[in-house]
């Protein structure tokens, strides 16, 4: 009997296919403009690294609160519905940033950031199973893994949008010719004009990234989306969790993912911090950050091509064990070799976020929903590991290398929490092809 090639999309869904897809480059830009905010808003309103890492928190915590919330709301309607209201809520969320920068409120700001990720939540809860259900299920995982490559896409262009418009154009950033900054010389009141300016600075972006978001919303509410029967049936919620918490591939997928996100916000966020260590400005740290999606979105695309020879399960842990032997560089290499493996970290980091998601919904059907919502909650590591990074950084004062624990900065040091999180998803990539995958 003639094999017949499963095709990774099939002609029929191509559109929506490539509409859906394009809302992961969407995400990626608000994820990855982000980042580099916290350091933005730490310099505006003198912060210290904890208060900074709220918006992390903010950020992230979005997705903590809303993710069963959507899968609720998808399971009641429909995948093409979720989408909408994703894009409603992350509209609202950046457009909320004109009057945030008005009243030039921490708060106020932080308040968005949350509104948006509600959407945000919405958007992956829905997106990632709708790209999982547009095809042959043998196919899906190399499906995601394809839709997640425009992730980073989204995040260079968030990340240039940060450098160009935003850092670069900061007044509080300025400094002496012998390097200390301009901005705590002033007074309050000049402090208060460059307040105000620095923060409309930080506001525009995100209000024209929420007129983005709508004519996106305009595009996909006029389109016939397909609908897949079986995913998008009606589940009893509660049934549908015990059936999901009862397999240990789901549910060690579930704290991986919790685990990998944190890794990543850790990685992306503190870049910047790091690169400061070594005397490097703000200006030019945005470089480390961009060359860090440059080889994620390479390492995602080999990752891709190898997945078709190699157990999905083997080669998350493989990328792991890379991802380990990076941030060991980053904790003990000393100069610029430590931010040349923090850099190439993000190489191992490509593949995970989306294995991770298909490995753990593989063979779900019609729980795939709310799995998805497990694996989009899991997305709160960012909230809850970011911080604990910060209060590493502020361990000895407000510097990064006031203190030295065993020849470690509080900088490096602090990225000991990310191997574990590396240590646990390679774990969990050798019980699935090991053991789960055979059982």
């Amino acid at each position: 009997m003639e094999n017949i090639k499963v095709p990774v999309v099939a002609k029929s869904v191509l559109v929506p296919f490539v509409l859906i897809t394009s809302l992961f480059a969407l995400w990626g830009f608000a994820n990855d403009i982000t980042n580099p905010m916290v350091r933005a808003f730490q310099k505006v309103l003198e912060l210290s690294n904890v208060e900074a890492s709220y918006v992390q928190f903010a950020f992230y915590g979005g997705y903590g609160c809303m993710a069963i919330p959507a899968a609720l709301f998808v399971n009641r309607y429909s995948y093409k519905k979720g989408v909408l209201v994703g894009l409603a809520l992350y509209a609202i969320g950046a457009l909320l940033f004109f009057p945030a920068a008005q009243y030039e409120s921490y708060t106020f700001f932080l308040l968005s950031y949350y509104i948006l990720t509600f959407g945000l939540a919405f958007l992956e809860t829905t997106s990632n199973p709708y790209i999982l259900s547009m095809g042959a299920e043998e196919t899906a995982t190399r499906r995601l893994n394809f839709a997640q490559m425009f992730n980073p896409i989204g995040s260079i262009g968030g990340l240039l949008v940060a450098q160009n418009f935003v850092l670069n154009a900061l007044k509080s950033d300025d400094t002496n010719a012998d390097g200390t900054s301009v901005f705590d010389t002033l007074s309050d009141s000049a402090k208060s004009v460059i307040r105000t300016s620095d923060l409309e600075v930080i506001r525009n972006p995100y209000v024209i990234l929420g007129i983005v978001v709508l004519v996106f919303f305009v595009m996909i509410s006029v389109l016939k989306m397909p609908q897949n029967k079986d995913q998008e049936v009606k589940v009893n919620f509660l049934e549908s969790v015990k059936r999901l918490w009862s397999q240990p591939k789901f549910a060690f997928g579930v704290i991986s993912q919790v685990f990998y996100v944190g890794a990543q916000i850790m990685c992306w966020t503190y870049v910047y911090q790091y690169a400061e260590t070594l005397g490097i400005d703000s200006e030019n740290a945005v470089w480390f950050g961009l060359a860090g999606y440059i080889v994620f979105l390479v390492g995602r695309t080999i990752g891709t091509i190898l997945m078709k020879n190699i157990d999905s399960g083997k080669l998350l842990m493989y990328f792991a064990i890379g991802a380990i032997l990076t941030t060991l560089g980053a904790v003990f290499m000393p100069g610029m070799t430590g931010i040349y493996c923090l850099v190439a970290t993000s190489a191992f980091m490509s593949i995970m976020f989306p294995t991770i998601y298909g490995i753990a919904l593989e063979g779900q059907g019609q729980d795939a929903k709310f799995g998805a919502a497990f694996l989009v909650m899991a997305i709160v590591g960012g909230a809850l590991l970011t911080p604990l990074q910060g209060r590493i950084l502020d361990l000895g004062g407000s510097g990064y290398e006031d203190v030295s624990y065993l020849g470690l900065t509080e900088m490096r040091l602090s990225f000991i929490i990310t191997l574990v999180c590396f240590i646990v998803i390679g774990v969990y990539g050798k019980l699935v092809y090991s053991k789960y995958n055979k059982s």
